[in-house]
C-alpha cells in the first residue's frame, strides 16, 4: 500500500466491496476559457468477491447498502497508483453515516486496484461541450472502523 493511503493506527478493515460501473466526466468550459472533461460522478454496484450484492456508489461520494445504511466521505490524499490507464488510489474519511447497517461504521475508505475510468482521451472543445461521457471503471474498496 502505498504510504499516502495508510490507515491511521487502531482502523481495522471489516469490509471489502468491488465495484464496477462508470466514472462520469463532462466536457466543461474553464474560467480561462479553455475546456476539460471535468469528473462529475461515479456510478458503480458494489458486491463481494462472491458476487453478493453489497450496495451502491454514487456522487458525494456516497457509499449506501442494500440494508439502507449509507457513508458520505470526503479525500484526504490520492496516488495514481501502478496504471495510467485508471483512475488514482484514493484514502477517504467518513464526512456523515447514516442507518445502522453496515456502511455505518465505516470511519475510512481506500479505493484501490483500480482499472479504468480515466477521462476521455477525446477532445473536449466548443463543439461538444456540455457532452457527458460515461467511461467503464472497476476498484476494490476496503472500509475500515
Amino acid at each position: 500500500m502505498p504510504a499516502a493511503l495508510r490507515v491511521p493506527a487502531g482502523q481495522v478493515v471489516y469490509l471489502e466491496a468491488l465495484a464496477s460501473g462508470v466514472q462520469i466526466y463532462e466536457c466543461s468550459q474553464k474560467s480561462d476559457s479553455t475546456y476539460e472533461w471535468a469528473f462529475k460522478a461515479p456510478e458503480a454496484s458494489l458486491s463481494t468477491r462472491s458476487g453478493q450484492p453489497i450496495g451502491k456508489h454514487y456522487a458525494g461520494p456516497t457509499w449506501e447498502s442494500t440494508d439502507g445504511s449509507k457513508v458520505v466521505a470526503e479525500i484526504n490524499a490520492k496516488d495514481p497508483g501502478p496504471s495510467p490507464s485508471a483512475i488514482p488510489w484514493l484514502l477517504l474519511t467518513a464526512k456523515t453515516n447514516s442507518g445502522s447497517g453496515v456502511f455505518s461504521a465505516a470511519k475510512i475508505i481506500q479505493r484501490v486496484a483500480t482499472t479504468g475510468g480515466v477521462a476521455p482521451k477525446e477532445s473536449c472543445g466548443a463543439a461538444n461541450l456540455h457532452q457527458v461521457t460515461r467511461v467503464p471503471y472497476t476498484a476494490t474498496y476496503y472500509f475500515y472502523r
